[in-house]
């Protein structure tokens, strides 16, 4: 784990960034059933780089990437004590460099900079189908706060 480097992405990595990006989309898709089939961004990954209201990390062994993930500013549900949150997201990990630990460290930074931007709590979102995501989100201390639920009301 030692040669695992956490740092700040580069708007250079863009295009490493948005392949990633498209394999998360590749890996959830059969969680979604109502994923549109046309290609698109569940973000705006060179706005969360710039922004001083983001932090987008990146994971690299070797000045090759290996993993992502961001921190957002968001505002909180209006009866929460706290007006703001930290939101994670974007959490990627290359197949073969999984089980070392590198999603850990991401979110050990990523929650280290939502500290330091004066943020109590941090959440995200994941399929309840994504058990190896979810038993990663927990192992770091994450545990189920709501349930979202949909009725489908075509087929």
């Amino acid at each position: 784990m030692s040669q695992i480097k956490i740092r700040k992405a580069k708007i250079s990595e863009l295009a490493t960034l948005l392949a990633f990006e498209q394999s998360i989309i590749e890996y959830e898709r059969p969680f979604e059933e109502l994923m549109q089939k046309e290609p698109f961004n569940y973000y705006d990954l060179k706005e969360l780089i710039i922004s001083d209201d983001s932090e987008v990390l990146v994971a690299e062994i070797n000045s090759l990437l290996i993993g992502s993930g961001y921190a957002k500013l968001k505002t909180s549900r209006p009866y929460l004590k706290d007006e703001l949150h930290a939101f994670l997201g974007f959490m990627y990990v290359d197949p073969k460099h999984r089980g070392k630990g590198v999603n850990q460290m991401i979110m050990k930074k990523l929650t280290e900079w939502s500290k330091n931007k004066g943020m109590k709590s941090v959440c995200l979102t994941v399929f309840e189908e994504n058990g190896s995501a979810i038993k990663a989100y927990n192992k770091v201390g994450f545990r189920k706060q709501l349930v979202e639920m949909r009725l489908n009301l075509e087929n």
